[in-house]
């Protein structure tokens, strides 16, 4: 890898306007990778006219030809599935065995989303008022502003500009600070796909990039993947323009468990998805609502779990929990759970910091917490899963729907009327029942509440990046 990666702005890498770059560190070992580029508001302001220049040009292209353009993206993001395992495995601190899925399933949004493309919908034609014909057409938006997270850098840089392009805007995207490298290496694959400007890439901090980028009065509409905070932050800002805003924000899913539920599929499906990316999911399965008759069970089976995880390298095909991205995300999670003991909650195991080199947290079990409780209510992000004890549904619903996040849950039980039911009732934008976690590229993914605005992924995701115009024809 290079040791200093520019900006992809126009079809050409350029150096940061400020000569500055910004240090990418291995999570699992806190030494420097490389230096990327240390963009501001010129470089924001170079992008931003790119992407508008390439506007005209990328919305006149025929579906067809986008979507052939984003399935060959998706080629080759398969055939270089490897090096880009790697590249993201180190970037992020995630297990390697658990990234080759994440290329995969990109690849095949990028085809669903260029697919997708070709087959919009809208009401029929028709002369609803006499004397005339009215067509609606879906129209591209403009110069899309893409901020991805540190979570899933590459996949989550894939649901922005895949919906984004299909709908015939241009794209300038900015990868989250932590984790930019995958995002420069999308870039360098695709850099003969698009005409240039169609598709830019820019790497920076929030304060002198990101903002500049919301800000900027040419940005039809700003998609991040972030936290409530930013989020907010977002849409105050965009409020100058009234530019749309896209937002998958955080999560605090509830996993509810009722007594006939499969106990062991139920500690299965939180070990994998409770942990998985050492929790740093706004999906994770991380706040367990359980029955009375099988909570005891329960606490016991999940500790052993817990307790089980493969800790290590992330370079090690064996490792099942990686470090959190930061000694500032590692600060954070053990924040949370020293307020819970110290408030009095229980640690079954795990609650603190591993020793060593890189940002390691303990998997974690915590028990004993009230619903008002900061760690059931904010969202820790991190290796730790909460349980508690309800005593009837109407209980288990009104805790699992008590926060102010809304983005998924699960409900596991035998009972088909009582998983009806209570998926019903949950304010979240996904339930799953009897598992928690699979999605595919034709269902939505977004959230209730403060988990955001618009959809991920499906049709719904196409849409949001397109504006309805209605064409009246008079005809008599």
């Amino acid at each position: 890898m290079d040791t200093a990666r520019r900006n992809f702005i126009g079809g050409a890498w350029q150096d940061a306007r400020s000569d500055r770059t910004d240090s990418v560190i291995d999570p699992a070992t806190g030494e420097v990778i490389t230096e990327v580029a240390s963009s501001n508001e010129a470089d924001v302001a170079a992008a931003v006219e790119a992407a508008a220049a390439a506007f005209d040009e990328w919305a006149a292209t025929a579906p067809g030809e986008r979507a052939k353009a984003l399935s060959a993206l998706a080629d080759r993001l398969e055939e270089r599935a490897d090096h880009l395992v790697a590249i993201e495995s180190r970037n992020v601190g995630k297990p390697i065995s658990a990234v080759p899925d994440e290329i995969g399933f990109l690849a095949d949004n990028l085809r669903y989303f260029g697919a997708g493309a070709r087959n919009l919908t809208t009401q029929a034609p028709g002369e609803y008022l006499a004397g005339y014909t009215s067509i609606l057409r879906r129209e591209p938006l403009g110069v899309v502003a893409s901020i991805a997270p540190w979570n899933y850098p590459l996949m989550m840089a894939a649901w922005k500009i895949g919906p984004a392009l299909a709908a015939g805007n241009t794209v300038v995207l900015k990868p989250s600070e932590l984790t930019p490298l995958t995002a420069l290496e999308l870039a360098d694959i695709a850099s003969d796909l698009f005409p240039p400007g169609v598709l830019n890439v820019i790497t920076g901090d929030g304060e002198h990039c990101g903002a500049a980028l919301v800000a900027h009065p040419k940005v039809a509409i700003v998609s991040l993947t972030g936290e409530v905070t930013t989020g907010k932050a977002i849409m105050r800002a965009a409020a100058e323009t009234l530019k749309r805003v896209h937002l998958e924000l955080g999560g605090k899913a509830p996993v509810v468990v009722f007594d006939d539920a499969d106990l062991e599929a139920v500690v299965a499906g939180v070990k994998l998805f409770g942990y998985f990316n050492a929790g740093q999911d706004c999906t994770a399965a991380t706040r367990v609502i359980t029955g009375p008759g099988i909570y005891d069970d329960f606490v016991s089976e999940l500790a052993a779990a817990a307790k089980s995880l493969n800790v290590g390298s992330p370079a090690d095909p064996d490792t099942e929990l990686g470090p959190v991205v930061s000694a500032e995300q590692r600060d954070r999670v053990a924040g949370f759970v020293d307020r819970a003991k110290a408030a009095g909650a229980t640690v079954v195991t795990g609650g603190a910091a591993a020793s060593g080199a890189g940002y390691f947290y303990e998997p974690s079990v915590i028990t004993d917490v009230a619903q008002d409780a900061e760690i059931i209510q904010r969202e820790v992000f991190g290796p730790v899963v909460t349980v508690q004890r309800f005593t009837d549904e109407e209980q288990a619903i009104k805790w699992a729907n008590g926060v102010d996040y809304g983005l998924a849950a699960s409900v596991w039980t035998r009972d088909v009327g009582r998983a009806m039911r209570v998926s019903r009732a949950l304010q979240f934008g996904t339930v799953w029942v009897n598992d928690h976690g699979p999605l595919v590229s034709e269902m939505p993914h977004g959230g209730f509440k403060q988990s955001g605005v618009g959809k991920d992924m499906s049709v719904y995701a196409i849409e949001a990046y397109t504006e309805l115009k209605h064409v009246m024809i008079k005809t008599g």
